[in-house]
């Protein structure tokens, strides 16, 4: 039996393509993405949490091409969303803060899977 992860939206399909066979650089950029990750969508929510409107549209574009390389399209999605909201002419609090707290949703998901996956790769 299967487990369902509603909030996961994992597809390493492109990393793959990437890495050319290279279990090595998929460990790398997973170890770098769980890393820098976290700190990023820290700063991001302190952003928001402050209405530092200009920092959160500049955190949210940081993390958006690293969802990509990891499939995590619907996080990705959902930082664009955070910021363009952010950029706009009256960024609202109350529809920028729920994207984050979704995100990190799927984002917690996938990275724990992609600790797994890691720790697979490096046996």
């Amino acid at each position: 039996m299967s487990t369902i992860h509603p909030k996961r939206d994992l597809d390493l399909t492109y990393l793959n393509e990437v890495a050319d066979g290279s279990d090595e650089f998929i460990v790398e950029t997973i170890a770098m993405f769980l890393e820098q990750a976290p700190e990023i969508i820290d700063i991001l929510g302190t952003a928001i949490e402050n209405r530092d409107w200009p920092t959160a549209a500049n955190y949210a574009h940081k993390l958006k091409p690293n969802l990509g390389i990891f499939g995590m399209l619907r996080s990705q999605e959902l930082f664009r969303e955070i910021e363009f909201a952010s950029k706009g002419e009256s960024p609202d609090y109350d529809t920028i803060a729920p994207k984050l707290v979704e995100a990190k949703a799927y984002i917690t998901e996938n990275m724990s899977a992609l600790v797994l996956i890691k720790k697979e790769k490096e046996a």
